[in-house]
Order: structure tokens, then C-alpha cells, then sequence
């Protein structure tokens, strides 16, 4: 392989890596607060999509224009989701829990089937966000830049959030140890919605500026639900920045695999790197 290609595969996975970590920050703030898996994760992110795709046949927003409505609607979805269906089981069996979200999967999976069928749309995007370049032979593509740029505020946003507010400290409190948190007065029913809210809310930006170079379909989360787990048990439970740069780790070895060892085996790499790194590290490399 020339440098040129070896340079392109890097800055694919990294293009790929970025939008992973947002996805997968959403899903480490709810595992990590809440210690519950949430299976409906990738669902939450189709229907990020197909809002965006909404927004933009019925009134023209762009992607990046639907940024801001779709994580208003996310959040307080993730709100009404926690308060209505999770909260019940939350002091149940960890089976019940696992359950619920599964079973919220499937709800959401079968009901965008029915209202859209299986198949692919798209945003036909214009402007930037339909353009490319080509640097010394490496091809960069607008609108993975604008995604890897976002995910790069939200990211230092989150992180100032949850170090700098009272909110955040709590949220992170509850995280750390939830009895010394109710201890010190910490409401930690709401500090689980928050926290519901503000993961889906992760999903709803990335879905948005997804939609501009991804298709979208009712099958779309599988995939992206599935590579949130991976990152989150690599870069540790609760952790921003640890889920991040573990995104970034994958979105290396799904590109460079793809391009050194073949396209077939590339997810193979990924989940290899996941037991060997599970193996030595339980907890992630950021873990509590």
C-alpha cells in the first residue's frame, strides 16, 4: 500500500470514529448514571434521522439547520421515556430492564416500518454539506468534517457541563456512588431523567448530521446501536472522554482493517479489539 492510501484510510477512520463517539456518549452518560443498558439506543438514532428527514421534505431545514430541534425533541423524549417506562423497572431484576429496552427497540423498529417501509431515503443536501475535496490525493468529505466538528463542541461542551455546574456534579455524584448521592440530598429520580434526556439528546445531533451523508431507513440503528456498545465498554462507563477516544480507536481499525486485511473482516478487528481489551481492562480505559 502507497502513503497516500494509508494516509486516506486515517482519515476515514477518523471521520468514522468522531460521529461514532457522539452516538456512543449518549449511551455511556445513561449506562454509566444509570447502570442500565439501553438496547433501543440505535432506534433513538433512526428516529433523530427521520425527523431530520421530515423536517427537511415539509419545511427545507438543512441537516445541520435540524440540529437543534431534533435534540429539543430527543431530549425531552428521553425525559418522558425514563419518568413513564424505565423508572418502573429501574429497582426491579437487571432481566426487566433488559426487557423494557429491548422491547422499546422493537416498537420503534416495527412502528417506522410500518409508517415508512424498509426503504432507504435520503436528505438531498446541497451547499457545503453536498461537497468534497481532495488534499494531495486524499479525498475528505464535507459534511464528515461538519459531523467530527460537532462532535468535537458537544464533546468539550459535555465535558465543561459536567465539571462546571452544579447539575453536572450531581449527575456525575449519582454516577460515582448513588447512596452517598441521595445522602447529600441529591434528587437522583431526576438526575436519571437528566440523564435520559441529555443521552438521547447526543443521539438526536448525530442522528441530524448524519442524515446529510448516511441513509436512513428503520434498520439504520443496528449498526450504530451496536458499535455504541463496543465503544462505551472500551472507553469505560461514564465516561465523555473515554467513549470519544475509544471512538476514534474503532473508526482506525474498521478503515485501516477494510483497507490492509479486507472490507469482509473489518468488524471482525473490531470486536476482536474488544474482547483483548475487555480481557485486560474490565472496566474500559476510562472506567470508575
Amino acid at each position: 500500500m502507497d502513503t497516500t492510501n494509508l494516509v486516506q484510510a486515517m482519515v476515514s477512520g477518523l471521520l468514522l470514529g468522531l460521529p461514532y463517539g457522539l452516538i456512543a456518549m449518549g449511551l455511556s452518560i445513561i449506562w454509566g448514571v444509570m447502570n442500565i443498558v439501553n438496547f433501543a439506543h440505535g432506534e433513538f438514532l433512526m428516529v433523530s434521522m427521520y425527523i431530520t428527514l421530515g423536517l427537511y421534505t415539509f419545511w427545507h431545514f438543512s441537516p445541520v439547520m435540524s440540529i437543534p430541534v431534533s435534540a429539543v425533541i430527543l431530549f425531552g423524549t428521553g425525559w418522558l421515556v425514563y419518568r413513564y417506562i424505565v423508572s418502573k423497572v429501574m429497582s426491579g431484576p437487571m432481566l426487566a430492564q433488559v426487557v423494557v429496552t429491548f422491547g422499546l427497540s422493537a416498537f420503534l423498529q416495527g412502528l417506522f416500518l410500518f409508517l415508512f417501509t424498509g426503504n432507504y431515503r435520503t436528505v438531498k443536501v446541497s451547499g457545503i454539506l453536498s461537497q468534497s475535496t481532495n488534499i494531495h490525493g486524499v479525498y475528505v468529505s464535507y459534511p464528515q468534517v461538519i459531523a467530527s466538528l460537532i462532535t468535537i463542541v458537544v464533546t468539550l461542551f459535555l465535558s465543561w457541563f459536567m465539571k462546571n455546574t452544579m447539575t453536572g456534579r450531581a449527575i456525575m455524584a449519582t454516577e460515582i456512588d448513588r447512596e452517598t448521592a441521595k445522602l447529600m440530598g441529591i434528587d437522583t429520580e431526576k438526575v436519571n431523567a437528566l440523564s435520559f434526556g441529555i443521552g438521547l439528546a447526543c443521539v438526536g445531533i448525530a442522528g441530524a448530521i448524519l442524515s446529510s451523508y448516511y441513509y436512513i431507513s428503520p434498520y439504520v440503528g443496528l449498526l450504530f446501536g451496536l458499535m455504541s456498545f463496543v465503544i462505551v465498554a472500551l472507553g469505560g462507563f461514564g465516561s465523555i472522554t473515554g467513549a470519544v477516544i475509544a471512538a476514534i480507536i474503532i473508526g482506525e481499525v474498521e478503515s485501516l482493517g477494510g483497507v490492509l486485511v479486507g472490507p469482509a473482516y473489518k468488524y471482525a478487528l473490531v470486536f476482536s479489539l474488544y474482547l483483548i481489551v475487555i480481557f485486560i481492562k474490565p472496566r474500559g480505559f476510562f472506567g470508575w
